[in-house]
C-alpha cells in the first residue's frame, strides 16, 4: 500500500482484465508518491525482508525480461539486515564442526564483521595464529525461505497461463531462484568454489582467491583466510596509493576472459563489494557462491557472435543464432536478419574502443525473444557479469578499450 504497487501490478499487460478492480481498492484514492515505478519495486521489497532482496538481486540479473529502469534500481538492492545473536553463531559453529569455540580458534570476535540475508561474517584466528573469517549460515533460514519459496511458486503458477507470461516465464524465474538460494545456503559448494577458482590462478600475478580452511568449515559453516585491501570502488583511495589506473581496469578485463575462455569457469557475482585491491595492485576477490560455467557450444556462439558484430557482418550475427538451434520453428530468418542490422548498425557511430560488448549482447538477446528464440540462462548469468565488469572498468579508467583486450581471446576459439 505504501509504494502503490496496486497501480504498477495492475498496469502490465499480464493483468489487464483486472484493472476495473482498482476503483473497489480504498487506498487507489491515495496520492502516490513520487517514486519512479523501479524505486517503487525496490522500496518495496526492502519492506519485505531479506528474502525479497535476494529475489529482487536474481531479477536485477535478468534484465532480459525486465525494462532497463526497472534492472537498474534492482541493482541498488543491498544484502544487508541486523545480526544475529552472538551465541546462536557459535552455537552453528559447535553444532557443525563437533567442538567447542575454544577447541576450535585461539580467538573469535563476538562482533560479526557483515551481516546480509543469507550468513553473517566474524574474524578469527586459527589454533596456529592465522587470521581468518567465519561465515556462518543463518539459524532456521532454510525453513523461511522454504515458506517464501512456495508462496512464490503458488503465484508463478497463477500468471503462468497468460499469453504474456511465455516471455516472462515466471516458474522458470522462480525456479531459477531456488536453485541459487540454495546453492548458496550449502557453505560446502561455496568451499568448492573458492578452491577451483584459487588453482586457476595459483600461478598467475593478476586474482589472488583466499584459501579454504577445510577442517574448519561445513555445511553451515565457511572459514576462509583473511585478506586485506582497498574495495575496488574506493577509486581516490587507489589513486592516492600509486596504483596504475589503466593497467588496473586492462587486468580486470583480462580476469574475466580467462575465467570465461580459458577456465571455463567464472565468477558470476563480481561487484564492487566482492574485489579489492592489494596495495600492490592485484587482484583479490572474496564471495563465491554464485559461479558461472558456459559449454564448449556457448564459448563458441559468443566468440562467433563478438566476431561476427565487431566486423559488420549481421547476416552472420543472425546466422550464429539460426546455427545454435535455438531458434523456434516459425521464426523469419529475413526479418530476425534486419532487427539485427537496425540494432548493431547505430552502434558503431561511436569509436570501437567506446562500444559496450554487454550492452551488444543483451540487446541482441531482447531482441532473439521477440522472434521466439530462446536463450541458455548461463549466458543471461554471463552477461549480467560483464555489464559489471565492463562499467567497473570505465569507471577505473574510461578511456579503456575492451575489444583490443578482448579480440585475442575470441580469435583463438575461431
Amino acid at each position: 500500500m505504501r509504494y502503490r504497487l496496486d497501480s504498477l501490478i495492475l498496469s502490465t499487460p499480464l493483468l489487464k482484465g483486472f484493472r476495473p478492480l482498482l476503483y473497489l481498492i480504498p487506498w487507489h484514492y491515495f496520492p502516490v508518491k513520487k517514486f519512479t515505478r523501479g524505486e517503487r519495486i525496490r522500496l518495496a521489497l526492502e519492506e519485505l525482508g531479506p528474502i525479497y532482496i535476494k529475489f529482487g538481486q536474481t531479477l536485477s540479473t535478468r534484465p532480459d525480461l525486465l525494462p532497463t529502469d526497472i534492472s537498474l534500481e534492482l541493482k541498488k538492492l543491498q544484502d544487508s539486515c541486523p545480526a544475529f545473536d552472538t551465541q546462536s553463531a557459535r552455537s552453528i559453529i559447535e553444532q557443525e564442526l563437533g567442538s567447542s569455540i575454544d577447541q576450535l580458534f585461539k580467538t573469535f570476535d563476538d562482533q560479526p564483521l557483515a551481516s546480509a540475508s543469507i550468513a553473517q561474517v566474524h574474524t578469527a584466528t586459527t589454533l596456529d595464529g592465522h587470521e581468518v573469517v567465519v561465515k556462518i549460515v543463518r539459524p532456521d533460514i532454510d525453513t523461511l525461505i522454504a515458506g517464501d519459496i512456495k508462496l512464490m511458486r503458488s503465484l508463478a503458477k497463477l500468471v503462468n497461463n497468460h499469453p504474456v507470461a511465455k516471455k516472462i516465464r515466471p516458474i522458470e524465474i522462480v525456479e531459477e531462484f531456488e536453485s541459487i538460494i540454495n546453492d548458496e545456503l550449502d557453505m560446502r559448494i561455496e568451499a568448492g568454489h573458492c578452491d577451483k577458482l584459487r588453482a586457476n590462478f595459483e600461478d598467475s600475478g593478476l586474482l589472488y582467491i583466499p584459501k579454504v580452511y577445510h577442517r574448519l568449515s561445513g555445511i553451515k559453516v565457511l572459514t576462509t583466510e583473511r585478506i586485506y585491501g582497498t574495495p575496488i570502488g574506493e577509486i581516490e583511495t587507489l589513486k592516492a596509493k600509486n596504483i596504475d589506473m589503466k593497467r588496473l581496469a586492462e587486468e580486470g578485463v583480462v580476469i574475466f576472459f580467462t575465467q570465461v575462455f580459458k577456465h571455463n569457469f567464472f565468477h558470476a557475482d563480481m561487484h564492487p563489494g566482492n574485489i579489492f585491491v592489494s596495495d600492490k595492485g592485484r587482484y583479490i576477490g572474496v564471495d563465491f557462491g554464485i559461479m558461472g560455467t558456459l559449454t564448449e557450444e556457448d564459448k563458441d556462439f559468443l566468440a562467433d557472435i563478438f566476431l561476427a558484430f565487431f566486423n559488420q557482418n549481421y547476416q552472420k550475427v543472425a546466422q550464429v543464432y539460426i546455427d545454435s538451434g535455438w531458434i523456434g520453428a516459425h521464426t523469419d530468418e529475413k526479418a530476425f536478419e534486419a532487427a539485427v542490422k537496425k540494432i548493431c548498425s547505430p552502434m558503431f557511430d561511436k569509436p570501437l574502443g567506446e562500444i559496450s560488448f554487454g550492452q551488444v549482447l543483451l540487446d541482441l538477446i531482447r531482441e532473439a525473444k521477440n522472434f521466439d528464440i530462446s536463450v541458455q540462462p548461463q549466458l543471461l548469468l554471463l552477461d549480467k557479469t560483464l555489464l559489471n565488469i565492463e562499467g567497473l572498468g570505465r569507471q577505473l579508467y574510461p578511456q579503456l578499450d575492451l575489444w583490443s583486450t578482448a579480440k585475442p581471446f575470441l580469435e583463438d576459439l575461431t
